[in-house]
Formats: C-alpha cells, structure tokens, sequence
C-alpha cells in the first residue's frame, strides 16, 4: 500500500463509515457526486424506470435516505405499488460507487413532510403548484402554469416525501493498485459486511 491508500482500503467498517460520510456530504452539499442519485423504480407495467433526483435527507442511524417528489409523479403510484427501489451513486474524483436497495415509504401531509415542507424554499415549493401535473403532454414547451400564491402552504397537498429504509449498500472503490469491493447488509440497527470479489 502507498501513503495516499485511503484508510478504508481493507477496512470494512471505514468503508462503510466512508459510505455514510460520503451521502451525508451530498446532503448538504450542492456540488457533492452524491447530492444527484439516480434512483430506480419498478414500473406499473413491470419494467425498471429510472430518474435523478436530489438528496435531501440522511440517518446513518436509522438508515434511510429521503428526496422529495410529486404525488402526481408515476415514482409514487409505482412505489406504492411495489416498495422496492434503488439508488446509484458515483463520485468520479473519490472513484468510489455505491449501489444501494433500499424499501421505500411515501409520506405526505404527515408530519415528515411538513417538517421537509417546512425547510423548502419559497422557489423549490413552485414546482409542487405546477399545472397540469408533472408529465402530461402539452402543446407548448412552456405548456403549463406556475402559480405564486402568497399562500406558502399551496402546493403541499401535492408534495411528497419518499424516505428509502436502506437494506444494503454495495460498495466498490477503484484504485491502481487493486479495486476494493464490499457488501453491507443492514437490518435491526446493525450491519453485517463481506468483501466481494471486485
């Protein structure tokens, strides 16, 4: 191993600590790889549909992670369809991947949503009042309506909360001198780990 080998190289409980810090880091971070996930759903139909969406919340205690949605947006007819979803998460400069399946709940108009509710900005609420719903066809790229109540409060009857309980992370580091691979399974507050062949 060289000097700049991170510590988590042969660590399994580093690479797992790495992994939270990484997705708490896209929390709060607008730049962050891992503010951006791509996050997979099983369609009505039963085929695999997949979007990017905005990390919004994280508890490495509890295990979940959260973004918010439309109530109108397919994504919550599909998750309450069926719960199971995914997430992908890549940061090109760490060259460090996580893939994580995780079991979805919605929350809306309940307390998790007004206390997400309460933490957006007047400008992200526009996209909960959008007109007609998020998806339908129109004639016009510009084809819908924005309203600006002064109402703060319009646009929560459509908001959603989507909070992923995190049941494994599969984790993979690519370095020169040997990738690194590893599974987490979560599950009764604790995690059990095994590397995998890269």
């Amino acid at each position: 191993m060289t000097d700049e080998t991170p510590a988590f190289y042969n660590d399994l409980d580093a690479a797992y600590a790495e992994a939270w810090r990484l997705l708490d880091d896209g929390v709060t971070n607008a730049k962050a790889p891992f503010h951006l996930p791509a996050v997979a759903t099983i369609g009505r139909g039963g085929d695999p549909r997949v979007r990017t969406v905005v990390l919004r919340a994280s508890d490495r205690a509890a295990a979940w992670l959260q973004f918010h949605t439309d109530r109108r947006s397919p994504k919550v007819a599909e998750i309450e369809a069926e719960p199971r979803l995914a997430l992908h998460f890549y940061d090109r400069a760490a060259k460090l991947q996580l893939r994580v399946r995780a079991r979805a709940q919605v929350h809306g108009e309940d307390a998790v949503a007004r206390a997400a509710w309460d933490k957006t900005r007047a400008f992200s609420r526009v996209c909960y009042r959008i007109d007609p719903a998020p998806g339908t066809p129109v004639a016009a790229p510009d084809g819908y309506a924005e309203p600006a109540p002064e109402d703060p409060d319009v646009g929560f009857e459509t908001f959603r909360v989507v909070r992923a309980h995190v049941r494994e992370i599969e984790w993979l580091y690519l370095a020169g001198q040997g990738h690194r691979r590893a599974l987490f399974q979560l599950g009764d507050g604790a995690y059990t780990a095994s590397w995998l062949t890269p």
